[in-house]
């Protein structure tokens, strides 16, 4: 099953994707500059083999729901993320501000 709600914020609005496959449910929040998703996300591919894409993410692990990853620290963050101002520690919410 896969859910996409919005998520609303004063800064503008990002879109939650909640995606539930076997096992194991990919989270993300994203919006038109970037995104923040739970633990599947390879951000040393991002920053290694896909550098040239300069993609602006972050990664949160453990998390279960989107609420958890909007209150979770961010695990790890690209390159382009850390650019930005975003961090690795800042909370998921924060990041999904800096991003809009």
């Amino acid at each position: 099953m896969v859910e996409v709600v919005p998520i609303h914020f004063p800064e503008g609005t990002a879109i939650a994707v909640t995606v539930r496959l076997p096992k194991t449910t990919l989270l993300a929040v994203t919006t038109d500059h970037g995104y923040i998703m739970c633990g599947a996300l390879d951000v040393g591919l991002l920053n290694e083999r896909l550098a040239a894409r300069e993609i602006l993410a972050g990664r949160a692990v453990g998390v279960k729901t989107i609420q958890e990853l909007l209150d979770a620290p961010l695990e790890s963050v690209t390159t382009t993320a850390e650019e930005k101002g975003i961090t690795a520690g800042m909370i998921g919410r924060e990041a999904v501000v800096k991003m809009l």
